[in-house]
Parts: C-alpha cells; sequence; structure tokens
C-alpha cells in the first residue's frame, strides 16, 4: 500500500507544479494532515501553536511548489519537501521561544499522550495510555536529536532515506543514532 501511495503522491505533486492544481494539492494535504500535525505538536505540545504551524507548513508548501522556478527544482519526496519545511518552522518557534526561556523539555511534560496517536492506529485504554506515558517518560530523557529522530521514524514511519533528507544527516550516521537512542530509550523503559 505504501509503493502505491508514494506513486499517487508523485502524481499528485506533478499535478500541482506543472498547473498549480488546487484539487491535486488538496489530495496531498488530506494524505498529510494529521502526520504533519502530529508531528509539530510533540515538538511544541502545545494545540494551537500545532495548528498554526501546521497551517504554516501547508502554506510554504503550497508556495514553493508554484513559484516562477519551482519546476527547475528537484524534489526527492514530497515527504522530504513536507518535514522538512515542518522541522524548520519548528526550529524557528523554538528560536522565538527562547527569548522568553521556555524550554522544550518543559513542553514535552504537557504533552496529552491521547494526542500522539491518531484515531486509526491504536485504541484509547487504560492500559495503552499507561503505556504511551511510560514510554513518552523515557524519551523525554533522551537528547534532543535522539528523539527527533525516534519520532521520524516510529511515530511518523518514515523512511532512513526521507529522515536523511529532513534533517541533511548522512543515512548511515542516522542508523547508527536511531540505533544509539533505540538502545538508551531501551535502557530507560527498564528503570
Amino acid at each position: 500500500m505504501k509503493a502505491i501511495s508514494k506513486y499517487k503522491e508523485k502524481i499528485l505533486l506533478h499535478k500541482v507544479r506543472e498547473n498549480g492544481d488546487t484539487q491535486a494539492f488538496a489530495e496531498l494535504y488530506d494524505l498529510y494532515i494529521e502526520k504533519i500535525y502530529r508531528f509539530v505538536f510533540l515538538k511544541v505540545s502545545n494545540k494551537e501553536e500545532a495548528e498554526d504551524i501546521t497551517s504554516e507548513v501547508f502554506l510554504k508548501v503550497w508556495n514553493y511548489l508554484i513559484s516562477e522556478n519551482a519546476s527547475q527544482k528537484k524534489i526527492k519526496s514530497f515527504s522530504g519537501l513536507i518535514y522538512s519545511i515542518a522541522r524548520n518552522l519548528v526550529i524557528d518557534f523554538y528560536r522565538k521561544k527562547i527569548n522568553k526561556n521556555e524550554c522544550l523539555i518543559e513542553k514535552i511534560e504537557e504533552m496529552n499522550p491521547e494526542e500522539l496517536v491518531g484515531e486509526n492506529k491504536i485504541e484509547n485504554t487504560l492500559d495503552l495510555k499507561y503505556d504511551i506515558n511510560k514510554v513518552m517518560i523515557a524519551i523525554r530523557e533522551l537528547k534532543k536529536e535522539y528523539q527527533e529522530l525516534l519520532l521520524l521514524k516510529y511515530i511518523e514511519e518514515l523512511s532512513v532515506i526521507e529522515i536523511s533528507e529532513i534533517t541533511g544527516k548522512g543515512q548511515t550516521n542516522i542508523r547508527v543514532t536511531l540505533h544509539r537512542a533505540l538502545k538508551i530509550l531501551k535502557k530507560e523503559l527498564e528503570k
């Protein structure tokens, strides 16, 4: 099924880039809105701010795709493009917050575990909520780089290639860092 969606994604992307097709962009929006919102929410931990940033992500993607020289810019994958823009907007968000002395750890502690999962992924049971809380507490203990890679790989279900494109790091570096992050996370969960 993933291969079909990537093929469909490429067709929709082509329609947007060549013709400014708003219907094709709406379909891309529908494919990515929940994923991008979840990605942003996990980073900023505030529903309103996550919604604002998510809206800005799609606006920037649209403007990028329909710009005059868009057809000359090579886009390896739509997911790589949209997650890169989302990641950069989150970084910008925190740059602004640094002046107000707000830190990422405080924000993560305020997260609501029920907002971390899509409706179709898992049932909301008490055991699940407890498990998510336990994992989130353990993830909070990891450094930010590990948190981000675990989020992209296991929550957003992106490939190492896509993560490499988003972060600008080599695929081998991503694999090694993910391995380290999982090892440390496992130790944290065993405590």
